[in-house]
């Protein structure tokens, strides 16, 4: 029996219609969508998708806990029960598609599944998907770096204070928003926020003293290097 693939495939940020055209025909042609949550309907990449690609709702769904917690032991563990499940799912030959936000190779979960899928001995195909930073920086209309400028994609939990200091472009995902706004300050430097971007409730920051600390989880922000 041939054996079956995993497709890690992008769907964007969340405006459906930023899908690629290549993430719409494999979730059309695919015979299972993984999805990193216990539920569909709370899953936005399952949204996202369904949305894009009608007959998505119609394909069964493999749930795929990944818990979010720092501690490694019990997200190793997850990741190793998700991999055993897919690899179940392609040892019958199947075609199975994971759906991740944004890009898979941009702070994904698929990113952890992957390997263990492999050590099975399945293929794994990535497949990119538009970032949530390039749609907000789109959304600005503004770009992220030009001629010789450095762009730095930074996760939360990092120190805002000494990111700043860094040549070029910073772009804060999902970080500990307060530090960010209170390093902005001291320093008295501007940035620019997306929150949402792509969706019924986005909301754009033009400057920093207009984003509020209490910004959701889907926030982006743009500082550019400060002007000597």
């Amino acid at each position: 029996m041939k054996k079956g693939i995993l497709y890690g495939v992008g769907v964007g940020p969340g405006d459906p219609g930023l899908l690629t055209v290549k993430a719409v025909n494999l979730i059309k042609s695919c015979d299972i969508l993984a999805i990193p949550h216990r539920k569909a309907g709370e899953c936005f990449a399952y949204r996202i998708a369904v949305k894009a690609v009608p007959e998505a709702k119609d394909k069964p769904v493999l749930p795929v806990d990944m818990p979010m917690t720092h501690d490694k032991t019990v997200r190793e563990a997850a990741y190793k029960v998700g991999a055993d499940l897919v690899a179940g799912e392609l040892l019958k030959g199947k075609t199975v598609v994971f759906l991740t936000l944004g890009d898979p190779a941009v702070y994904s979960t698929f990113a952890y599944l992957a390997p263990h899928v492999r050590n099975h001995g399945f293929e794994v195909v990535w497949v990119p998907g538009v970032t949530s930073f390039c749609a907000s920086a789109a959304a600005l209309g503004q770009p992220l770096c030009t001629d010789r400028e450095t762009m730095h994609i930074l996760p939360g939990g990092v120190d805002a204070a000494e990111a700043l200091r860094m040549p070029g472009t910073k772009v804060f995902m999902k970080g500990e928003l307060s530090s960010l706004l209170v390093a902005l300050k001291e320093r008295g430097q501007e940035a620019q926020a997306v929150e949402n971007c792509g969706i019924e409730n986005e909301h754009i920051y033009k400057t920093a003293d207009t984003i509020p600390e209490d910004a959701g989880y889907y926030l982006v922000t743009i500082v550019k290097e400060k002007e000597a």
